[in-house]
């Protein structure tokens, strides 16, 4: 499954793309799970597969170990491109979870087995279901001896209810994972096979790929125009570069874009005009490299 830089810079069909964010309360595991999604889709290699927590790369994040600031990266699956978004799961940093919302089009609720939904899980929650997100539940750490699946899944459905959710909303799928032992099932009955694995010191027979097929599955490709459109891009995040000078980081909403191409930054509502510039490169993340493109679209 692992994926070449050619994979990766080409534009590949829409219907062939995923875009999914990852949303949890505080260290219900949400990180760890992206590390295992990346390591067994062939995303990282070398030194970085040995590595934890990949995705926190501040280091005030790996010193507190907590995501801060949401994170973009890829990875290809059966020919299709998931991008990937690692938000935040401390309260302290949610405005990171309202802005990236509008980058993807469903996501991964993550909530441990044995805590259940916390304040945070209510929070991304709320913010997911009134975008009209369609949300895939994974109740991780299902390995521990205090886990609470049934009780969980009760208290899940009683608080989507809470907030409004729709009948579609509702009818969530539920899969259950150790990402630490870097499986996932949708059978609760496999978890007890698993476990007593493990707890034989074997090493459990699974893998992330009944949740790689559940995100194939339902979250639906992008709806955009990419042919025949103007380009446009909704910016969700600038650095400084002190070789390229400013980059944004984003989703494109139509349109494509090529290095060379004059582009105007607009200001939102009125549509001024802010600033006048030319794109010098573009990148796609995979892993955690960055692969050059001439071109990209919708």
């Amino acid at each position: 499954m692992r994926a070449t830089e050619s994979d990766l810079g080409d534009m590949i069909p829409m219907e062939r793309i995923r875009n999914v964010g990852i949303i949890a309360h505080v260290d219900h595991g949400k990180t760890t799970l992206v590390d295992c999604l990346l390591k067994q889709s062939g995303a990282l290699s070398g030194a970085t597969m040995q590595e934890s927590r990949v995705m926190d790369s501040n280091t005030l994040e790996k010193e507190r170990g907590i995501t801060i600031l949401s994170k973009v990266t890829s990875l290809m699956y059966k020919d299709h491109r998931i991008n990937i978004v690692d938000t935040p799961g401390h309260a302290d940093f949610g405005g990171e979870v309202e802005r990236i919302l509008s980058m993807v089009d469903s996501v991964v609720l993550v909530v441990d087995a044995s805590e259940g939904p916390m304040a945070q899980t209510k929070f991304v929650l709320t913010k997911a279901l009134a975008r009209g997100i369609h949300p895939l539940v994974v109740l991780n750490k299902i390995d521990r001896p205090t886990s609470r699946p049934d009780e969980v899944d009760s208290e899940l459905l009683e608080l989507f209810l809470a907030l409004g959710a729709t009948d579609e909303q509702t009818s969530y799928d539920m899969l259950y994972a150790s990402a630490k032992e870097g499986w996932c099932t949708r059978d609760l009955g496999q978890v007890t096979t698993y476990t007593d694995a493990m707890a034989r010191g074997e090493k459990a027979d699974g893998s992330m790929v009944p949740l790689l097929d559940a995100i194939l599955d339902r979250v639906p490709a992008p709806r955009a125009q990419r042919d025949d459109a103007p380009f446009t891009m909704l910016v969700t995040q600038l650095e400084a570069n002190p070789y390229l000078g400013k980059c944004a980081s984003g989703r494109i909403s139509s349109g494509t874009v090529s290095v060379g191409d004059r582009i105007r930054v607009l200001a939102p509502g009125s549509g001024d005009v802010i600033e006048d510039g030319k794109v010098t490169k573009l990148f796609l993340r995979s892993g955690v490299q960055q692969i050059e493109m001439a071109r990209a679209g919708a």
